[in-house]
């Protein structure tokens, strides 16, 4: 598995903010490519820093989805008046979430 993962910055988030809906409408333009394997969205709401992380069912389904994870990082981040601070590309080593 691989994983891609995308740093922002924006403003500070409001502890009664929701960001359900607006990251379910974001993973909603990935999810359907060939190879996604799921993503997490972490916030910081009192720096406004946030990072996503998209997983991936081998490197080249990693690859093969850049043009639109791109498009889809640009589009987001501007209409949430972030900027993206950096993009990096991971073999995932090990996982396991507890039942």
């Amino acid at each position: 598995m691989y994983a891609r993962l995308s740093t922002y910055q924006g403003s500070p988030v409001p502890a009664e903010g929701d960001l359900t809906a607006k990251t379910e409408a974001i993973v909603k333009l990935v999810e359907t490519l060939p190879g996604f394997r799921g993503a997490y969205y972490l916030v910081d709401r009192a720096t406004g820093k946030a990072t996503s992380l998209t997983l991936w069912e081998d490197e080249a389904s990693m690859n093969a989805s850049e043009d639109r994870a791109a498009e889809v990082r640009d589009e987001s981040s501007q209409r949430e008046g972030q900027r993206v601070v950096s993009v990096e590309r991971f073999e995932v080593a090990f996982a396991r979430l507890a039942p």
